[in-house]
């Protein structure tokens, strides 16, 4: 007989159920057994003067020790779950479980030395269910738009990001680096004349930060788009791309979220809201009294940054808010700039965390060269500046993280979201 999930376990059929033990109780007469497989709970009623053999490996059993059983599906409306149960036939014992090293109520960092025991719960699996809808969504938005799929290299010669917070490594002989970013093969794809391309795939970050929403390695999304007219058409790909994320989190799963997390999925109205950075700070000095110091108020600081929650909130009754018009400073040198030399991008601010840096890239080879001698690159990102002088496109893109995403939508810490986190503290399991 074929194994049955539980949420396809109807009266009248049977069937044959595997799972987890989670509840235990051990009568004289009787024995009453909670099972839990990936798709929900079933009670298996164990009458003993009538199943002898069974009765006989009751007093072994162990919580967490997977089990099989074979029997018939009943109703029985004493029973709280669903109103239904399993009479049993058979119950084979597939691995008996030692005491568990972790209770529902243990610190964050103990559970996660102990992390498949921990995902073993009914909260932590919707997370990933969650987590799945997110990625299975933003395929599904890519693929209907005309994009590619592609899988960049993650080992590399040069830092991506030209930052410090850079992963190196001996390879053979020589050094390389593990990529912070897939964004010079992604505009790689763009003078290949792919026009449109995505990828999922890990990212990595040297930054020893011990905040509950970073991580030294990730999930991250990212596109980039050819033949654009500005970076706003990269902004209204992201809102659409949002909005079906939430809508399709929303339809399938707002009702298990609301009992596990109490959280309630907001499906975002378009078009999102869009504020200049000056206008940000303006807003927040008047409304909250908040005033950056001198020299930060060309990037969003940390409080500034959380504090948008609350503005987006009160001035367009909105989750999410695009801030646009940063400093040249605080942005990379492949973003295009207008005739100011304000860069021509934007963060994406959702419930007081960006999730996103989107720009308009700089494709025309003179200017980027030029950008890049500006910031003092130009050794490093020789072989990328080859990229475009061949011809290539106007285009746009954005990166964001899964996890960041999953976080957000169920606020949550940013270890709870992962199946195996990594930190500065933190390499195993």
């Amino acid at each position: 007989m074929n194994r049955t999930y539980i949420a396809n376990a109807q009266p009248g059929q049977r069937v044959r159920i595997s799972g987890f033990l989670e509840n235990i109780r051990n009568k004289r007469s009787m024995a009453f057994l909670v099972l839990r497989d990936i798709t929900g709970k079933m009670q298996i009623t164990v009458v003993k003067d009538e199943n002898p053999e069974i009765a006989g490996k009751i007093d072994i059993l162990t919580l967490d020790t997977v089990v099989t059983i074979t029997g018939e599906v009943v109703t029985n409306p004493h029973v709280k779950l669903n109103g239904v149960e399993i009479l049993p036939e058979s119950l084979c014992i597939e691995s008996v479980a030692d005491a568990l090293p972790i209770q529902d109520d243990s610190g964050i960092d103990h559970k996660m030395d102990y992390r498949w025991i921990d995902l073993r719960s009914e909260r932590n699996q919707l997370i990933f269910k969650v987590q799945t809808c997110i990625a299975q969504s933003f395929r599904q938005t890519m693929l209907s738009e005309n994009f590619l799929e592609i899988h960049t290299p993650k080992l590399i010669n040069t830092a991506s990001e030209s930052g410090s917070d850079v992963f190196a490594l001996d390879y053979f002989g020589g050094q390389a680096y593990l990529a912070q970013s897939p964004q010079f093969y992604k505009q790689m794809a763009m003078a290949s004349g792919f026009e449109r391309v995505f990828e999922c795939g890990p990212v990595f970050r040297a930054e020893k930060s011990y905040t509950n929403r970073h991580a030294t390695e990730f999930t991250g999304f990212d596109i980039e788009m050819s033949y654009i007219d500005s970076y706003h058409d990269v902004m209204l790909m992201q809102e659409k791309m949002m909005h079906g994320m939430l809508s399709f989190i929303n339809k399938k799963y707002c009702v298990e979220i609301k009992r596990l997390f109490n959280v309630d999925i907001t499906v975002p109205q378009t078009p999102f809201p869009v504020m200049k950075l000056e206008d940000v700070y303006d807003e927040l000095n008047t409304r909250y009294g908040y005033v950056a110091l001198d020299g930060e108020q060309s990037d969003l600081t940390t409080e500034a940054e959380q504090l948008c929650e609350r503005l987006a909130r009160d001035i367009f009754n909105h989750e999410f808010l695009f801030v646009t018009h940063y400093g040249a400073e605080k942005r990379a040198f492949y973003h295009m700039r207008d005739e100011n030399g304000i860069p021509l991008g934007y963060d994406l601010i959702w419930k007081g965390v960006e999730i996103t840096t989107g720009a308009q890239r700089e494709h025309r080879y003179g200017q980027l060269e030029k950008q890049a001698q500006e910031k003092g690159l130009s050794a490093d990102v020789e072989h990328y500046l080859e990229f475009f002088k061949y011809g290539c496109p106007p285009h746009g893109g954005f990166g964001m993280g899964l996890d960041r995403i999953t976080m957000l939508a169920l606020n949550i810490a940013i270890k709870e979201v992962m199946f195996l986190f990594r930190g500065p503290n933190r390499l195993t399991p």
